[in-house]
């Protein structure tokens, strides 16, 4: 086998009250990444789209984990990877996590499949940091596992993938970017211990909801103390977007990511295109521009095509 397919999905990370450490994925959009094996000792990066992100493996998210695989190798070839992103730099919804993560599964296929999802999990990781300066799973490990995931730990790397009920998201895209890196530097250094217990409380109680398939638990816990009361700033109408979309019956929701995107889960279908009706009607009566869409969040991530 000398060239892959694969399509990455879009992930939502954090998920109101798990900050850095939870996630899962979404069955569309996502970015569609071919990777062939080559004879020269490099990586070349192939852009089919237009967002003009960097040639150079070394700044590019999915060169710098292949390079990372080939090293850790020892590789006397190289590989080539033609990526069409589907999912926009800078939307909050795991733009750079799909173009790793895709990367590492499609190269991993042409290797013989010898590393595990926990090993390509840490390659995806590479990624990572060059996009937001910190090497953090709650993106790339649902991209690769699909699913909920739960990052236990990044060092050492403890992914635990969660049961989940039926449920839809509904994602709404101001098309404005907000870097992760920026997003981050504006997060508080300390937190009173009495919001740290509520935190850990909501969230503990949100993996117990998503286990037992209590979708009154999981609207109970959805709530956020610590990051979206500073990062909602960042975000136009983003009070307004949240109170329509629980009055259209939306269990909770908050920032994807780093934002700008943001995120609403539902029961059904039908109510999850009633939130996107919703948010949709707020952003109409502004001057923003925005994407809208509806997914089911599904058990699978990289997908080979």
């Amino acid at each position: 086998m000398q060239e892959v397919r694969v399509l990455a999905p879009a992930t939502v990370s954090n998920v109101v009250c798990g900050f850095d450490c939870l996630g899962f994925a979404l069955e569309k959009p996502f970015d569609e990444m071919t990777v062939r094996r080559i004879s020269e000792r490099t990586v070349r990066i192939v852009n089919r789209d237009y967002f003009n992100l960097p040639t150079d493996p070394e700044k590019n998210v999915a060169g710098v984990v292949l390079l990372a695989l080939l090293a850790k190798i020892n590789a006397d070839f190289g590989f080539e990877v033609e990526v069409t992103k589907h999912i926009k730099p800078g939307s909050g919804i795991g733009s750079s996590s799909a173009s790793s993560c895709g990367a590492a599964v499609a190269a991993n296929r042409l290797l013989g499949d010898r590393f595990s999802k926990l090993e390509l999990v840490d390659f995806a990781m590479e990624g990572e940091q060059l996009a937001s300066g910190e090497k953090h799973a709650d993106n790339v490990a649902p991209c690769i596992y699909g699913g909920f995931t739960l990052v236990r730990s990044t060092d050492p790397l403890d992914i635990v993938s969660l049961d989940f009920p039926p449920l839809f998201a509904t994602v709404i895209h101001p098309q404005i970017e907000i870097k992760t890196s920026e997003a981050r530097a504006i997060l508080p250094k300390q937190v009173s211990l009495k919001t740290a217990v509520r935190q850990w409380g909501h969230l503990g109680s949100l993996v117990a909801g998503l286990a037992q398939g209590d979708y009154n638990l999981i609207s109970r816990s959805m709530e956020d103390f610590i990051v979206e009361p500073v990062r909602k700033s960042l975000i136009p109408k983003f009070d307004e977007v949240k109170l329509e979309s629980l009055a259209a019956g939306a269990l909770g929701g908050g920032i994807s990511g780093s934002g700008p995107s943001m995120f609403f889960l539902s029961k059904m279908q039908a109510t999850a295109e009633r939130v996107e009706l919703a948010v949709r009607s707020v952003y109409e009566r502004s001057d923003c521009e925005f994407n809208t869409y509806v997914s089911e969040i599904v058990s699978s991530g990289v997908k080979f095509v």
